[in-house]
């Protein structure tokens, strides 16, 4: 392999890994709603629920129960419970006793000013509701009146506002000797702990099962639909976890026992389930060595989506009182506050909640070391910089040997024209005459491969991580870029400012023709890294190699800006590598020489 033809393959590899991520960013639009599907509002719809076994049957016993979602007026009319945390604000409505309305305090929608708080949980009444409900499932002679439901109204016993230091407790007595309480206790940052308890004053035996689960109405509007990132359920098993879109619930086999759409598995310790979306996840984990039944879930009549955690059932003989305690996960995925749930508190693998995609391996390391230096400088574009300086330079004993080898090749090439000369259409004897030059010379051609192949892991894992982790969101760099997860803001096509015309809307086909600054800077960086070497003598990949640059200036005008200032770092660093490099193997780059030379018209051979 010559150095032209090595070129034109990494030339060709870098264009694809380019179109494939371009894929990536712009997939097919979403398929439009359907207008027949049922309204996630607030009519009224039938849900389906299943009792665990009787204490003297193995037979499972189905039940059906209506419930009414009411209305947004009559839930404003509905008693709570506030909610007033460092980190989340809200409410919970006496009606279920539903966590129902939950905002996140340290994230707004956008960077306007005024921007509302970001929202987690909205109550039945509001566009696509999504809320925890907290409850029992009858078992042996009880029925579904005899067990608190979404529509049983608590009592407050203790606490009016729930915050890290008061907890809030309610109770509700079903007339018959069951006394059910609820103890509903938060941290500083986004779990909730919610102990249920019932307490049998009744001369007979009851039996229950803890029931928890998480309600969402349709799906989210607002979902990317992007490739690489997992939006819909989460599941733990204790064993393996597995994600499941929306589309994929909406798919499963009707289940006999649960009346809907259910794929259910039975979890022995370990485990969680629970929704997560681009940044923000609520997660449904009972104790460590809790097992209990696992279920996803989609209603068809009433388009809910569902994650269930069903545990054991509860044997509570007369004159007892029962207990369990479940936590609930209800907040941003933010990276150190999910290793510390996993490290502090024992939930399992919590941190592979975050979407880390194929590379983990690198996607892992690579974030934690930006986080960390992000905590050492305090600005994310300066650490993206730290990042590739570190990278590089681990990176180094490979480009050393590349750069070495591409001098030694370059002092070769007259060597190489007259042996092509000389061997004429013998191709058989060019190839082995090149094979004897670099075997002489101690020269490995494809040794140049090797960093670019190293390189393709480390784009595609760094676009992960800015692209999927809640550090990057809404981060500033300097001056123009107040978002590193966003595009460059700036635009060519209005002077970058200067001109009071506003460019492209980003989803519009001509946004494309809106370069940034960061963008046009990595054009340039392309452009002079090239200039190190002189332009291939073959027409073809000289004029592949001169349009180049400029491609990938307008196929990652697009890109979030964090990754483009890691592109520009990363050809500056190798620019100023192979530059240094290359002098000390005693070749001098013409870099002046090389721009001239590209600037003339080339006649053609047979002139």
């Amino acid at each position: 392999m010559d150095d032209q033809n090595k070129n034109l393959i990494l030339a060709t590899a870098l264009s694809f890994l380019v179109i494939l991520v371009w894929f990536v960013l712009f997939p097919p639009e979403p398929s439009a709603v359907d207008p027949n599907a049922p309204d996630a509002g607030g009519s009224p719809t039938a849900t389906t629920s299943v009792s665990p076994p009787a204490a003297n049957t193995t037979d499972t016993q189905t039940a059906t129960t209506a419930s009414t979602d009411g209305s947004a007026a009559a839930l404003s009319e509905t008693a709570r419970v506030t909610i007033q945390t460092p980190k989340l604000s809200g409410s919970i409505s006496l009606l279920g006793g539903r966590i129902d309305d939950l905002l996140l305090n340290d994230y707004r929608e956008t960077l306007d000013e005024g921007s509302p708080n970001v929202t987690l949980l909205s109550p039945v009444g509001q566009p696509e509701a999504y809320y925890a409900l907290f409850g029992w499932a009858p078992g042996g002679d009880l029925k579904f009146s005899d067990v608190p439901g979404p529509d049983t109204a608590w009592t407050i016993v203790n606490g009016d506002i729930l915050t890290p230091q008061t907890p809030v407790t309610l109770r509700w007595e079903n007339g018959a000797g069951l006394t059910f309480r609820r103890t509903i206790e938060v941290d500083k940052d986004y779990m909730f702990s919610v102990t249920e308890s019932v307490q049998n004053t009744s001369n007979e035996v009851a039996r229950l099962a803890p029931s928890i689960e998480l309600v969402r109405h349709g799906t989210p509007s607002d979902l990317k639909n992007f490739f690489i990132l997992h939006e819909g359920a989460i599941r733990q098993s204790g064993e393996e976890m597995k994600e499941f879109d929306y589309d994929d619930i909406t798919d499963f086999d009707r289940d006999a026992r649960w009346g809907a759409n259910s794929k259910v598995i039975d979890v022995q310790s370990n485990g969680w389930i629970g929704f997560t979306d681009h940044f923000w996840m609520t997660t449904i984990i009972p104790d460590t060595n809790q097992p209990f039944e696992s279920v996803l879930q989609y209603d068809a009549r009433s388009d809910k989506f569902r994650s269930i955690a069903r545990l054991e059932t509860l044997t509570v003989q007369p004159g007892t009182t029962q207990s369990t305690t479940t936590r609930l996960f209800a907040g941003a995925k933010d990276w150190e506050t999910i290793r510390n749930y996993q490290k502090n508190d024992g939930v399992y693998k919590f941190l592979d909640s975050i979407d880390w995609g194929w590379f983990f391996f690198l996607t892992k390391p690579i974030f934690a070391v930006l986080h960390w230096l992000n905590g050492i400088i305090g600005n994310m574009g300066w650490s993206i910089i730290a990042l590739t300086l570190i990278i590089k330079a681990i990176l180094f004993p490979l480009a050393y040997k590349s750069y070495v080898s591409m001098a030694k090749m370059k002092e070769l090439q007259p060597e190489m024209t007259k042996l092509k000369e000389a061997a004429g259409d013998d191709r058989q004897k060019v190839q082995k005459g090149m094979m004897e030059l670099y075997k002489k010379h101690k020269v490995n051609p494809a040794s140049g491969c090797l960093p670019i192949v190293m390189q393709i892991p480390i784009f595609f894992s760094l676009y992960k991580v800015i692209f999927v982790t809640l550090d990057l969101r809404q981060a500033p760099w300097f001056g123009w870029i107040k978002d590193l997860s966003q595009p460059d803001p700036s635009s060519i096509l209005n002077l970058f400012g200067l001109l009071s015309f506003s460019p492209p809307d980003p989803s519009s086909f001509l946004a494309i023709l809106s370069l940034g600054i960061l963008p046009i800077i990595l054009g340039i960086s392309m452009w002079l890294q090239q200039k190190l070497n002189p332009a291939p003598t073959d027409a073809t990949q000289a004029m592949i190699f001169a349009w180049m640059p400029w491609v990938f200036m307008f196929m990652l005008g697009q890109f979030a800006s964090g990754l483009v200032i890691y592109w520009i770092a990363n050809n500056t660093i190798t620019f100023t590598q192979q530059y240094i490099i290359m002098r000390s193997q005693g070749f001098k780059p013409d870099i002046l020489g090389n721009i001239t030379s590209g600037l003339k018209r080339k006649k053609p051979d047979s002139e």
